[in-house]
C-alpha cells in the first residue's frame, strides 16, 4: 500500500526533529544513529534513505527560526513574527528570553553547538554560518540611529545574543546567568536604538536560584 502524500517530509522532520534535541542534549559525538531513529519512534534501516550519514543529518540540524519559517519553538510566553515592524527588540528578547535558556533540547542550534561545528566539516560550518547570517540580516533592516554601518552594528548584537547565551549556560550561578542575559539584552537594545524598549527588561520577572541539570 503507497504511502500518503507528504509522508517522506514528514519522516524526515521527525528524524530532523529527534536529532536536533539530542545533539543540543548531548553533542555530535555522543549521539548514535539508533538513538536518533528510536527517539523518532523509527527504525535505523530508514535512516539512510533520506540521509548518507549522521555528519550529513547535522548539516541539517543546524537550522533555527532565522532560516526556517516552520521552524516551531515551545517557549511559552515568547513569539517572533519575522515580518513585524519591530523586528530587532523582538529578535534580542526572544533569543535571551528564560525560556529560550532553559529549553536546551529546542534551542538554536548556534547555542548549543558552537564547539562541535568548530570541529566539524565545511558542511556544517556553511550551516552554522547560514544561521548566523540569517540573524545579522533581519537585526539589520530594523537598526536605528546608529552611528557605525547597520550590518557592523547587526553582527555585533547578533555575537552579544548568541555569546551571551552560550555562556549563561556554561554558568551554574542562575543569579549570574540571568543578570548576565538581563545585561545582554539592555546592551543589545541600546545598540540597535531600541532603547524605548529597554524598560521592559527591568519587569523580566527574576527567577530564584535553582540547581541546574548537569548535561551530559
Amino acid at each position: 500500500m503507497p504511502y500518503p502524500p507528504g509522508h517522506r517530509d514528514r519522516v524526515r522532520d521527525k528524524i530532523i526533529r529527534s536529532a536536533r534535541k539530542l545533539f543540543n542534549r548531548r553533542g555530535f559525538e555522543n549521539v548514535t544513529v539508533n538513538q536518533i531513529m528510536t527517539s523518532a519512534g523509527l527504525t535505523r534501516g530508514g535512516f539512510y534513505s533520506h540521509f548518507d550519514s549522521k555528519a550529513d543529518l547535522y548539516a541539517e540540524v543546524l537550522d533555527c527560526f532565522f532560516t526556517n519559517p516552520t521552524w516551531a519553538n515551545s517557549w511559552d510566553g515568547v513569539d517572533l513574527d519575522v515580518n513585524a515592524a519591530k523586528l530587532g527588540p523582538q529578535i534580542v528578547r526572544a533569543y535571551l528570553s528564560t525560556q529560550h535558556f532553559e529549553d536546551v533540547e529546542n534551542s538554536c542550534p548556534m547555542i548549543a553547538l558552537p564547539s562541535d561545528v568548530a570541529r566539524s566539516g565545511e558542511l556544517a560550518k556553511r550551516a552554522f554560518e547560514k544561521a548566523f547570517r540569517a540573524m545579522v540580516s533581519l537585526l539589520e533592516r530594523d537598526v536605528r540611529r546608529s552611528s557605525r554601518p547597520s550590518a557592523t552594528t547587526a553582527r555585533a548584537i547578533s555575537a552579544l545574543c548568541v555569546g551571551g547565551m552560550v555562556i549563561a549556560r556554561a554558568i551554574d550561578d542562575r543569579a549570574l546567568a540571568d543578570e548576565l542575559r538581563n545585561a545582554s539584552i539592555a546592551v543589545a537594545l541600546e545598540l540597535g536604538g531600541w532603547n524605548q524598549d529597554a524598560d521592559l527588561v527591568k519587569r523580566l520577572p527574576r527567577r530564584r536560584k535553582k540547581e541546574r541539570t548537569p548535561q551530559t
